[in-house]
């Protein structure tokens, strides 16, 4: 059975954008593939925030694990871990970092996106700008043959592809190539028009929200600003309450009315936006439910305990065969 890795920065709660772009294909493929879903603490570190003795990396670790749960993956049939727990992954990374110069580093779009979101200027650690190698380490640690991301992540995985290429040219080795997945909506637009749906500027709809929560951001959410009334016809595309219909509505029927109307100046945006609000508590409320059959902390230290051990014994055959590959001393 081929092998899936994917996951989560321990960083807050899952929102739609995380559902729709990676969350999803995780849950369509876990009885198809042999399913790794790491819990990224250590990469949290990377960012100043959390650089902080109030933030508690054990809960973020239940909260992602919770996100995942609640979205439909089976503790039964995925193996969840995080990644502090795995020390193979950080000498597997120490190594990787070699074949890495620091300029490649730094010129990983993500990357250079993060430093201008988060104005981090010049003041950027070590950590962060070795983010994407890590992330590579993560991938390789258990020989992942496909990785379910949203579009923002694609250069991580070009840069791991790019770390495998060398070390199989250099040393003959024998390292897996990750392929890239995308969802049919790699990128969600946050419910304010901003580019991305993001948990740092507030512009997201989370899997936790109650149902009064997503009711105001819905409520809230941009449309065409040139359109002043009702009467007005107004633009479909690149409408963030219309995205997001063709991304949650399964009516297609409604949604095709929906366009026809607003185009025509015949549907007004409250309606609009009630129906979408409608669409996502239908996704949101069976996330809601599951959640509560697994919020017991006992529960979850098992499921982290058994992807743990599992993950360890993978991440210390990957080691061994890179240090085998490149005579590295492994007594």
């Amino acid at each position: 059975m081929k092998r899936i890795l994917t996951g989560d920065n321990a960083t807050g709660t899952h929102h739609l954008g995380h559902l729709i772009g990676s969350i999803n294909n995780r849950v369509k493929h876990q009885l198809e593939y042999e399913t790794f879903i790491i819990i990224a603490d250590m990469h949290a570190l990377a960012y100043p925030k959390y650089i902080n003795p109030d933030y508690n990396f054990k809960d973020a670790v239940y909260e992602i694990l919770l996100g995942n749960l609640s979205a439909g993956l089976d503790p039964e049939r995925v193996y969840f871990f995080s990644e502090s727990s795995i020390p193979e992954i950080f000498e597997i990374a120490t190594i990787f970092s070699n074949f890495v110069t620091h300029s490649r580093a730094l010129r990983v779009p993500t990357i250079k996106d993060e430093i201008r979101e988060k104005n981090l200027g010049e003041n950027y650690s070590l950590g962060f700008i070795n983010f994407p190698v890590l992330m590579s380490a993560d991938i390789l640690s258990v020989q992942a043959d496909l990785v379910p991301v949203g579009e923002d992540q694609v250069p991580m995985i070009e840069l791991a592809r790019d770390i495998v290429e060398k070390i199989n040219t250099t040393y003959k080795a024998n390292l897996k190539f990750p392929n890239v997945e995308l969802s049919s909506h790699p990128r969600l637009v946050g419910t304010d028009g901003s580019v991305k749906m993001t948990k740092s500027i507030g512009n997201a709809i989370f899997l936790t929200d109650s149902t009064d929560k997503v009711y105001e951001k819905i409520m809230k959410m941009y449309t065409d600003p040139n359109r002043l009334r009702a009467t007005d016809p107004g633009k479909v595309a690149g409408n963030p309450v219309f995205i997001y219909h063709d991304a949650f509505n399964k009516n297609i029927e409604e949604v095709s009315d929906l366009k026809e109307r607003y185009t025509a100046g015949k549907v007004g945006d409250v309606e609009v936006k009630e129906k979408l609000f409608t669409a996502i508590e239908e996704t949101l409320e069976p996330i809601r439910k599951r959640r509560k059959d697994f919020e017991d902390t006992d529960l979850l230290d098992e499921i982290i305990k058994k992807g743990n051990q599992k993950v360890r014994e993978e991440a210390s055959k990957t080691l061994k065969l890179i240090k085998e590959n490149l005579k590295i001393m492994t007594l």
